[in-house]
C-alpha cells in the first residue's frame, strides 16, 4: 500500500522540462501536489508534520543531551536516522548474505535478486551504499528500495553494511565499498552478473562513496565500474576554495508561508557562520580536516575527472546538497562523461528512505532501473 495514488507516478514519469544549472541542462520533474516550485509536497509536508515538524524539544530533554558523552551523541544522531518505508514489491526478491574481509574489517553484503534468477546469466549489478553522514545509516534503511529495483531492472542489487566513524575513520568505509565492487566482479559468473554491467549507487554519504570509488577505479585501470548513480551525494566537504563551485542561498526558491519549515532543509552542505559551534558529520568521519582535501573525500577536486563512467545524478529541490549534486553532473559532462542530472520538486534530502510515502522515492527506483537496463 502506497499513501499516494498511481496517477502521481504517471505525471512524474510523463515530466520533460529541463532547467540549466552552470551549464547542465537538468530535468526537473514537478511536484505532482505542491501548488509551484517553493512549495513542499503535500506527502512530504504531511510526513514532515507527523514526525518532526510540530514537536519542540522540553528543557528536560535538551538537558539530557547537553550531559551526553561524545559517544551517546554519536548513538543518538544514530538512532534518529532513515524512515520506516514499505516493501512495494510485487514479485518475490529473494536475499542472501555473506560476509568479506576487507583489510582488517569484516563487511556485510546483502544481496537480492528476483526469484529463480540466481543461475540466469547476464544481469545488471547494482552495489549500493547507504546514507548516514558516514557516522550512521544502515543497510536495513535502504532495503525496500534495493528490492524494488532488483524487480523492476531483473538485477543483482548488493546492500554494502560498511564501516562507520567514528569508531573507523576515513579510509576504511571507502576501502570496504571499494573491496565489495572487487568482490562483485571477481564473482560475477556466481552471482549471474554481466561484468559490463556492474553499477554503484548511494545517497548522501552514500552517494559521496559510489564517486570516491568510482575515480578509484579509474584511477587504478580496474575499470569494473560502468555506471555510477550518485543521490544527492555530498561531492566536497570545503566550504570555500572549491573551483568553480559556490554554495548561493539565493538558487533556492522558499515560499513565504512555508519558509520555516524549508529553511532547516537546506542546512546540510551550507557554509557555517563563524559563531557556529556545531560538529558537522565530516568532522567526525575524517581523521583531520586537512583529509578533506583527498579527491576520495572531495570527488570535486579530483585533478580529472575525464574517463570516468557514465553518471545519472539525483537532487532534491529543498536540500542544500543540490547545488553541489548538478554542478557535479554537468563537471562531469564537461570532462566528456555521459551524465544526466534529475532534480525532485517538493521534496527534501534523503527522500529516497519514504519508498511507499513519496511518489518520487517510486519514481527513483523506476528511473535507476531505466538506467540500469540501459547496456
Amino acid at each position: 500500500m502506497t499513501q499516494y495514488d498511481r496517477a502521481e507516478i504517471e505525471f512524474l514519469q510523463a515530466q520533460n522540462t529541463f532547467e540549466d544549472y552552470c551549464g547542465m541542462p537538468v530535468l526537473v520533474k514537478k511536484s505532482p501536489t505542491a501548488r509551484e516550485s517553493g512549495w513542499l509536497d503535500a506527502h512530504e509536508l504531511a510526513v514532515m508534520q507527523e514526525h518532526w515538524a510540530t514537536k519542540t524539544e522540553s528543557e528536560e530533554e535538551k538537558a539530557q543531551k547537553a550531559a551526553m558523552t561524545p559517544e551517546e551523541s554519536v548513538q543518538a544522531v544514530r538512532d534518529s536516522m532513515g524512515f520506516p518505508n514499505r516493501n512495494l514489491c510485487t514479485e518475490e526478491i529473494y536475499t542472501r548474505f555473506e560476509t568479506i574481509r576487507a583489510g582488517e574489517n569484516e563487511v556485510g553484503l546483502w544481496r537480492y535478486y528476483k526469484r529463480f534468477s540466481e543461475r540466469k546469466p547476464g544481469k545488471p549489478c547494482l552495489v549500493f551504499f547507504h546514507g548516514g553522514g558516514w557516522m550512521g545509516g544502515t543497510p536495513y534503511t535502504v532495503e525496500n528500495p534495493c528490492r524494488l529495483i532488483a524487480q523492476l531492472a531483473d538485477a543483482v542489487v548488493v546492500n554494502v553494511d560498511y564501516s562507520l566513524a567514528p569508531e573507523k575513520k576515513f579510509p576504511n568505509g571507502f576501502n570496504d565499498c571499494y573491496e565489495a565492487v572487487r568482490h562483485v566482479w571477481r564473482h560475477a559468473e556466481e552471482y549471474g552478473v554481466d561484468r559490463a554491467r556492474i553499477a554503484v549507487c548511494g545517497d548522501s554519504a552514500g552517494g559521496n562513496l559510489a564517486a570516491a570509488v568510482s575515480l578509484r577505479d579509474r584511477d587504478m585501470g580496474t575499470r569494473m565500474i560502468a555506471l555510477q548513480i550518485l543521490i544527492y551525494p555530498c561531492v566536497t566537504m570545503l566550504y570555500t576554495g572549491n573551483p568553480g563551485y559556490r554554495f548561493d542561498l539565493g538558487e533556492f526558491k522558499i515560499c513565504p508561508e512555508q519558509h520555516d519549515l524549508i529553511d532547516p532543509l537546506i542546512a546540510i552542505g551550507r557554509p557555517r557562520s563563524e559563531d557556529d559551534d556545531r560538529v558537522e558529520m565530516e568532522d567526525v568521519y575524517l581523521p583531520s580536516r586537512e583529509a578533506a582535501y583527498h579527491p576520495y573525500v572531495s570527488p570535486l577536486l579530483a585533478r580529472s575527472h575525464r574517463g570516468l563512467p557514465r553518471a545519472l545524478c539525483i537532487s532534491a529541490e529543498f536540500d542544500g546538497l543540490r547545488l553541489q549534486t548538478e554542478y557535479y553532473a554537468g563537471l562531469l559532462r564537461q570532462n566528456g562523461v555521459p551524465a544526466r542530472a534529475i532534480r525532485y520538486n517538493g521534496v527534501s534530502h534523503a527522500f529516497l528512505d519514504k519508498l511507499g510515502f513519496l511518489p518520487q522515492t517510486e519514481d527513483l527506483c523506476i528511473e535507476i532501473a531505466k538506467e540500469l537496463r540501459n547496456p
